[in-house]
């Protein structure tokens, strides 16, 4: 890790001088926000990637200029994934499978923010079945398409410090829904897989990373008013006032997806490994309540969490097939 990249370094600066040719990347979510600049950025240094998209035919239109500004043999090519349908899921790996090409990495970059209260096809809470099941599902069932010494990278969130996981009712069964710990808890978990993850396959010199992206405007928070965004944002300042830190910045796109082609790319994969990453660096713990403090949540990078959240979601995807 010669070069220092900071909150404000771009994907592209972060790739300069990298040729990507013959390297392979999965990234969900790769027709919008922060995926498809994540896409748009490996693909512009060589890179092939697969972009595994809900609407095949927006994603067409939404990517046509990345496929049209590749160059030193770069390339994107898509396929169809509703991380809210294991049915789905399962297609998309058994395609992958078919095809049998392996990724260098892979970036689980999609998700859901803030839904209404609804439950996934196979009756999952919508953001902890979307953001966490979904992945966990594809990411396991293609295991063996990841290269050996490849890596994993897990979007995760700032949010993550509202809430810890609850594996005793992960789909809001028996409390009142609340969408923004519904959310925070979905956060919690996409951490936590990347702690089990990096865990179990490390022995094949594959690492596991959570990343905060870092605060952007993308359709993420589609389900917000104007009105609650703009809330939500002079919350997070008050906060972070109150608690003797300065404003949380927001990013261009291009700076928000840096830190992912950082953990996929860029940094040792073996320091990263097991981390949480904020601003192209590991983020340290941080166990002050404020939720919007800097910082790693102790919670979310617990061994034992970890495992227990990995039983949890077998259970709960076997009891749904």
């Amino acid at each position: 890790m010669a070069k220092k990249f900071g909150a404000k370094s771009t994907a592209d600066e972060v790739l300069a001088g990298i040729d990507l040719k013959g390297k392979r990347f999965l990234i969900t979510g790769a027709s919008s926000g922060i995926g498809l600049e994540t896409a748009r950025s490996l693909v512009s240094h060589g890179a092939s990637v697969v972009g595994a998209v809900r609407n095949l035919a927006k994603a067409e239109l939404a990517t046509a200029l990345v496929r049209d500004t590749a160059s030193q043999g770069g390339s994107l090519e898509l396929i169809n994934l509703d991380l809210a349908s294991l049915q789905s899921v399962r297609a998309c790996a058994d395609k992958l499978l078919a095809n049998g090409q392996p990724f260098d990495a892979a970036i689980a970059n999609a998700g859901v923010m803030a839904t209404p209260f609804g439950r996934t096809i196979d009756g999952f809470e919508v953001q902890f079945g979307t953001n966490h099941l979904g992945h966990f599902a594809l990411i396991n069932q293609i295991e063996s398409l990841l290269a050996d010494n490849g890596r994993l990278v897990v979007l995760s969130s700032l949010a993550h410090r509202g809430a810890e996981i609850d594996l005793d009712d992960p789909n809001f069964e028996q409390q009142a829904y609340d969408s923004w710990v519904a959310y925070s808890r979905s956060k919690t978990a996409n951490s936590l897989f990347a702690v089990e993850f990096d865990r179990r396959h490390r022995d094949r010199g594959i690492r596991a990373a959570s990343v905060m992206p870092g605060n952007s405007f993308t359709d993420l928070p589609r389900h917000l008013s104007p009105e609650d965004l703009q809330g939500l944002l002079q919350a997070v300042d008050a906060a972070r006032t109150a608690a003797g830190l300065p404003p949380k910045e927001l990013k261009e796109i291009p700076q928000a997806a840096a830190t992912s082609v950082w953990a996929a790319v860029v940094a040792n994969k073996d320091e990263i490994g097991g981390h949480y990453l904020e601003d192209c660096a590991i983020a340290p713990i941080d166990d002050t309540p404020n939720p919007f403090a800097d910082g790693v949540r102790s919670y979310a990078l617990d061994a034992d969490k970890a495992k227990q959240l990995w039983a949890k979601s077998e259970e709960l995807i076997s009891a749904a097939s």
